[in-house]
């Protein structure tokens, strides 16, 4: 997918967000990770300080950290956006609008940081679903949050050729969250795409996860390999 460099690139989640999206326990935390369209989370950040293996892929990584700090939302029209959506989430996990932006700031600041030397060390990539420039198996467990389902942009197909794609280079597969935009409602392309997988053999379940911010978003699709 190529990179559209007038579109803002959104605040990257933290390390405890991807913990509660996908479920990781300690021992997933040691697996080798692929982080797909990772952006500017800081997960792989946090996880290489702490001696885990990660590598994140995404179109953003051709950009400097300064051309990627200057498409970045603008930090009170990041809060003014979700205030004037609140209704949509529910205000547990943090508590305003304000909370949010301070957190995903943060992470994003940790991105930024770790991003120069991370590229030169590979731990990011250049890559984009859903063609992968990683070897068959290369990885236990590859992660995807808040793309193949919420972007209305995808084509039919593009959610199920992804994950295929990353049940090729991974053991195990995890997507985040099933549902269509920021609709609050189940994508149409998920039964669908869950359909085909199972009719090519592989092994799918959906989840309950204990991470809900966004109101109906509690759910993670988990595939792995042909049987």
């Amino acid at each position: 997918m190529s990179l559209n460099l007038d579109e803002v690139i959104p605040l990257g989640r933290c390390l405890d967000e991807y913990i509660g999206m996908f479920s990781l326990t300690s021992s997933d935390l040691k697996l080798a990770i692929l982080d797909c369209a990772g952006g500017t989370a800081n997960f792989n950040a946090e996880m290489t300080r702490q001696g885990q293996k990660v590598i994140s892929c995404d179109p953003v990584y051709q950009l400097t950290a300064e051309q990627i700090r200057a498409h970045l939302p603008e930090y009170h029209d990041f809060i003014n956006g979700f205030e004037a959506s609140r209704p949509n989430y529910l205000w547990n996990i943090f508590e305003s609008p304000s909370q949010l932006a301070e957190v995903r700031w943060n992470a994003t600041q940790k991105f930024l940081k770790d991003f120069p030397s991370g590229l030169q060390e590979g731990r990011y990539v250049t890559a984009s679903l859903p063609v992968l420039p990683f070897e068959n198996g290369q990885f236990d467990l590859a992660l995807c949050s808040h793309f193949l389902f919420p972007d209305t942009h995808l084509s039919e197909n593009f959610p199920l050729a992804a994950i295929t794609e990353m049940c090729r280079v991974a053991k195990q597969v995890r997507v985040f969250p099933l549902l269509q935009s920021f609709s609050g409602v189940e994508s149409e392309h998920l039964n669908p795409v869950i359909a085909e997988l199972k009719n090519r053999s592989f092994t799918v379940e959906i989840q309950e996860v204990a991470y809900q911010f966004q109101i109906g978003g509690n759910k993670m699709l988990r595939v792995r390999g042909r049987m």
